[in-house]
C-alpha cells in the first residue's frame, strides 16, 4: 500500500515537473517590436519599449554560437566617405559620426567576430546596388571556410524581381524581420519598423524552410525550371518556374523544393487560402507595459513569391488582405508602406492591380471602418502614386454617393516626410559642393506594416504588385494584443507628428464630412 501510494506520488510529480518544465519552454518566446528612426526628428514622440534596429543586428551576431543565416537586399553597412562613387561622399568624419555611420561598422564587426569564433554563417542576398554590390558579405566569406556567401537572382526565375526580405536568424531561435536593409543608414537616416524574437525555435525553423527555399534556388540552373506562362488572373505572359500554378496542370513539373505546397486542383493561380496555416506561439512581450506575462494568440507567417510557398502558408498578398479586412465594424486600420502602386513596376506588360484599395473600399462600405495610409514621399517617390491614391480617397465620393448607402466609414491619407528628405545625396561632385545635408538614399519612411484594432501583419514588402509575385518577402502576423496595440502606438505616432501632410482629394471631388 506505502509502496503503490509512493509511486502514484512520483507520478503525480513527474507529471507536474513536465508541464512546468514544457510551460517554462514555451513561455521562453519573447517578441518586441524594434524600430529605426532617423537622427534630427525631434517632434517624434517615442513609444516605450520599442528595440533599436542597431542593438537587435549586434545581438543576433554576437549570440550567436553555432549558426547566423542572413538574408538582405544588398550590404552598406560601412560607410564610405571618400569613395566619390558613394551617396556618402564627401562628409566629413564629424557630419558621419552625427549621422550615426558608426552604428553600421558595429554591426559588420560583429558579423565578422561571429564567423571568427567559427559560426556557420549563410549570407543570401540580391546582386547589390552601386557601388558595392557584394564587397561586404564576399569580404567576410573570404578565407573562410565556415561562411558561406550566395547571390540569387529572382529575375532569372521570374523575369524581373530582387530578393527584398530582410531577415536574420540566430542559432536557429532568435530571429528578425522587418524592413531595415543590412545598411548603415538603414540604422540611423531611415525609419524601419520590423520584430525580434528571442529563444522561438518554432517561428525560426519556419522561416528558415523558407531560406532554404531560396538557398535552393540559387544552386539550379533557372533556364531548366522555367517557362513563359499566360498569367490568367493578371492576364500578362510572364516567366514562372515550372511548378506554379499559373502554369497549366498539365504542363507543370515537380518541384525542386524539399516542402511542397499545398496540392490543388482546378486553379489557374494561387488562391485565398480560407484557412491558411496559423499558430499558437505563447509570446512574452517584455516591451510592452501591460504584456509582461507569456500569452498564446494566433500567429502566422507568409512568403512571396507564391511558388516559395511551402505546405498551407498563406501568400503575403493574401495575409495583407486578410488583415485589413480583419477590422472589427467602425474600428480602424492603419497602414504603413514606403510605396504605394495599384499596378506593377518593373514587368514588360503593365499589371493593374487593385487587391489592396479593393479591400480598403470593402470595409470602408461594409464595415464603416475608418483606414488610416501612410505614404513615404522622398527623393525617390514614384510619379504616379499621388494619382493612385487620388483614386483611392475617391472613395469617400462613393461611399456618400447615394442617400441609399449605409457607408458610414472613410479613407484617410497622409504622405510622411522624414525632414531633408529633398536634400539628400553625396556633398561633393566634380570636386564642388552639392548642398544635400544628407547621405544619398537617406530620409525616408521605410517601414511596412499594418495594423487593425485585432490583428498585426509586419513585412518586408513594398505594396506593389511586383513585390507579392516576383520578390522574395516575409510577414509575421499576429492577433497578440500587446503586438497589436503597441505597433498602433508607433503608427499614431507618426500620424500625429508634423512630419505626417494629408493628401489631397482629387480637385472638385473633395467630400464634405
Amino acid at each position: 500500500m506505502k509502496l503503490s501510494l509512493l509511486i502514484s506520488v512520483l507520478i503525480v510529480f513527474c507529471q507536474l515537473s513536465l508541464s512546468l518544465s514544457s510551460s517554462t519552454q514555451q513561455a521562453k518566446c519573447k517578441a518586441w517590436l524594434v524600430q529605426s528612426i532617423p537622427t534630427d526628428m525631434p517632434q517624434l514622440s517615442l513609444v516605450p519599449g520599442v528595440l533599436s534596429t542597431a542593438d537587435v543586428f549586434r545581438w543576433l551576431a554576437g549570440n550567436s554560437t553555432k549558426r547566423l543565416d542572413i538574408m538582405a537586399q544588398y550590404w552598406q553597412l560601412v560607410a564610405e566617405p571618400d569613395d566619390p562613387r558613394s551617396g556618402d561622399f564627401g562628409y566629413s568624419k564629424e557630419e558621419m559620426q552625427r549621422f550615426g555611420a558608426q552604428e553600421g561598422l558595429d554591426v559588420y564587426k560583429a558579423i565578422e567576430n561571429a564567423a571568427d569564433r567559427n559560426v556557420r554563417v549563410r549570407f543570401l542576398q540580391h546582386s547589390g546596388v552601386y557601388p558595392d554590390y557584394t564587397k561586404e558579405p564576399s569580404d567576410v566569406a573570404s578565407g573562410r571556410p565556415n561562411v558561406k556567401n550566395v547571390t540569387l537572382l529572382l529575375g532569372n526565375w521570374w523575369g524581373s524581381g530582387i530578393v527584398h526580405a530582410k531577415v536574420w536568424i540566430s542559432d536557429r531561435r532568435d530571429m528578425y524581420i522587418g524592413s531595415a536593409n543590412n545598411d548603415w543608414k538603414s540604422l540611423t537616416q531611415v525609419k524601419e519598423v520590423g520584430i525580434y524574437f528571442a529563444g522561438c525555435r518554432k517561428i525560426a525553423k519556419m522561416v528558415e524552410i523558407y531560406y532554404n527555399n531560396l538557398w535552393t534556388l540559387a544552386s539550379l540552373n533557372a533556364s531548366e525550371y522555367t517557362t513563359t506562362a499566360w498569367d490568367q488572373q493578371w492576364q500578362i505572359n510572364r516567366t514562372v518556374p515550372c511548378w506554379s500554378y499559373f502554369v497549366p496542370a498539365k504542363e507543370r513539373c515537380r518541384s525542386p523544393l524539399p516542402h511542397p505546397f499545398l496540392k490543388l486542383k482546378y486553379v489557374a493561380d494561387y488562391p485565398t487560402l480560407s484557412d491558411p496555416f496559423m499558430f499558437q506561439v505563447p509570446l512574452d512581450t517584455p516591451g510592452y507595459s501591460n504584456g509582461t506575462t507569456a500569452s498564446s494568440y494566433s500567429s502566422y507567417l507568409s512568403f512571396a513569391p507564391p511558388e516559395l510557398l511551402f505546405k498551407n502558408f498563406q501568400t503575403d498578398e493574401q495575409a495583407w488582405v486578410d488583415t485589413i479586412k480583419s477590422v472589427g465594424t467602425r474600428a480602424v486600420v492603419r497602414i504603413n508602406t514606403m510605396d504605394w502602386l495599384g499596378q506593377s513596376q518593373y514587368t514588360k506588360q503593365t499589371v493593374y492591380w487593385p487587391s489592396l484599395s479593393s479591400a480598403i473600399s470593402e470595409v470602408v462600405f461594409s464595415k464603416k471602418a475608418t483606414v488610416k495610409l501612410l505614404v513615404a514621399r522622398w527623393s525617390h517617390f514614384i510619379n504616379n502614386t499621388d494619382d493612385y491614391l487620388k483614386h483611392l480617397l475617391y472613395t469617400n465620393v462613393l461611399c456618400h454617393s447615394s442617400s441609399r448607402n449605409h457607408c458610414k466609414g472613410r479613407v484617410e491619407i497622409k504622405y510622411y516626410e522624414v525632414p531633408g528628405y529633398n536634400s539628400t545625396g553625396p556633398a561633393l561632385s566634380k570636386g564642388s559642393r552639392t548642398g544635400n545635408t544628407y547621405p544619398g538614399y537617406t530620409r525616408v519612411n521605410h517601414g511596412k506594416y499594418a495594423v487593425s484594432d485585432v490583428r498585426a501583419h509586419i513585412g518586408t514588402s513594398n505594396l506593389v504588385w511586383d513585390y507579392f509575385y516576383t520578390t522574395a518577402g516575409v510577414s509575421f502576423g499576429t492577433y497578440d494584443t500587446a503586438i497589436v496595440s503597441q505597433l498602433q502606438q508607433i503608427f499614431d505616432a507618426d500620424w500625429n507628428s508634423p512630419y505626417a501632410v494629408p493628401v489631397e482629394p482629387l480637385q472638385g471631388l473633395a467630400f464634405a464630412s
